[in-house]
């Protein structure tokens, strides 16, 4: 649960007081984890810089200010950036700035302590004081950590609480099962076999876009930074990136309160829900060639304008959640856009046909709305058969080139069996001929 904390100015202060600390600490653990292993070959673990926690102390006096748990969150926070270092998942740790740090954890029930029921209330934190918070949680239980995260000029407080899972599955379980599409034009395209939903995409990136543009184009002419001439950027111009910023993070917010909107509504009726593992990282990569990257830039910033991977992942966790069945169907395997939901036939399709025709048995539908279909009826393992084979829709400049490919292929296949040819047969007149010059020495013997 996050909620929206309210210091006053001496709060604030000591809250940034803090936050430099732990900056301070988790920079130092990690110089001390890269010299001991260059100097002296030996590596440092989280426990070994926990226990000299008390005489870091002793020398730092101001960290006996500080909860000695949050102390430790800072180095488990190091240490998760080694294991992840470790074994190949994120990048080498590098110092932080202050910037870049956003606060710190209290991983117990010491340190802190919370006056709410999961509406508004207080929060009052050690060393530093009590503190007006607001905020609604859709569940409240017993507090067991809390984080307090500071991120663009406003303070935060993220409280993660012991609920119990009779509170988070409802008394009834809705019985509704569905099969969703997500897509560009039509953001979602939900269907329970017999009745269709299509949500349109809020575009909220789009239609903020000329703002953007506007507020950067006032940055130019004013300093910026520049880290390798240590140059630091005018006011002039952190007061412009202010408002860029502020417009980034207004779309931000719409586009997470809508996502979270649709996963309600979607939830409330069904708990079967079954749509397609996709891979966004790879479905927004660059294009390589020049000739389609604009068209390509187009298609990444709508894909990322609907939030692909937010909405997945959001609509997941809330079925879970109510002890519902969330099923990613194979995209490669089943081809859901490419497959008919009355016969399973398969026939490829440009991105620019948007209405599903079958050839075969004739079901005329929305494209989008076909292949919800066909995932739901996957899910429940009713997709029919496909009668015939995966007909491969190409251009007849395609086809020949194929064919020529294919054609190349063979020509290199009889070369190779020629060359073997005339090597076996090379072998053989050698042989051939040791031998008669064998015989002919055995005679004259």
């Amino acid at each position: 649960m996050t909620f929206r904390l309210y210091p006053n100015k001496q709060i604030e202060e000591s809250l940034r007081y803090h936050r430099k600390l732990h900056k301070d600490l988790y920079n130092a653990a990690v110089y001390n984890r890269f010299t001991q292993y260059q100097k002296f070959n030996h590596k440092v673990d989280y426990f070994e810089q926990q226990n000299c926690l008390p005489a870091f102390k002793e020398v730092w006096t101001e960290y006996k200010e500080i909860n000695s748990q949050a102390l430790q969150a800072t180095l488990k926070r190091v240490d998760y950036a080694f294991q992840r270092w470790f074994k190949c998942l994120g990048k080498r740790p590098k110092f932080k700035s202050i910037r870049h740090y956003s606060g710190w954890t209290y991983p117990a029930k010491s340190g802190y302590s919370v006056e709410s029921c999961g509406e508004n209330g207080y929060l009052n934190l050690s060393k530093i004081g009590r503190i007006q918070m607001r905020g609604k949680a859709k569940y409240w239980g017993t507090p067991s950590t809390c984080t307090i995260v500071y991120r663009h000029g406003k303070w935060y407080a993220s409280i993660t609480v012991d609920v119990l899972d009779q509170i988070l599955k409802p008394e009834i379980l809705p019985t509704g099962a569905v099969g969703i599409d997500i897509g560009c034009n039509a953001a979602l395209s939900i269907t329970d076999g017999q009745n269709h939903q299509q949500i349109e995409a809020p575009k909220f990136l789009r239609n903020t876009e000329h703002q953007i543009k506007k507020a950067s184009k006032n940055k130019r002419g004013k300093r910026p930074p520049n880290r390798t001439k240590k140059n630091k950027a005018s006011r002039r111009w952190k007061k412009a990136q202010s408002k860029v910023s502020k417009l980034i993070r207004k779309v931000a917010n719409q586009r997470q309160n809508w996502v979270h909107q649709v996963a309600t509504d979607i939830v409330c009726g069904h708990s079967f829900v079954a749509t397609e593992k996709l891979e966004v990282k790879n479905m927004t990569s660059k294009a390589k060639k020049s000739k389609g990257k604009k068209q390509k830039a187009g298609l990444n910033k709508s894909i990322l304008d609907v939030g692909f991977g937010m909405l997945r992942s959001t609509i997941k966790y809330k079925v879970e959640q109510i002890g519902g069945v969330f099923v990613e169907v194979p995209t490669k395997k089943v081809k859901p856009s490419q497959t008919c939901p009355k016969c399973g036939h398969q026939h490829k399709k440009t991105l620019d046909m948007r209405v599903h025709n079958c050839a075969v048995c004739g079901y005329t539908q929305d494209r989008d709305i076909a292949a919800a279909q066909v995932m739901l009826y996957w899910a429940k393992g009713i997709l029919p058969e496909p009668g015939t084979g995966f007909v491969v829709a190409e251009s007849p400049s395609s086809t020949t080139s194929t064919s020529k490919r294919k054609q190349a292929g063979a020509m290199r296949q009889l070369g190779a069996k020629k060359r073997q040819k005339s090597t076996e047969s090379f072998a053989k007149n050698e042989l051939r001929e040791v031998e008669t010059h064998s015989s002919g020495e055995a005679n004259c013997g």
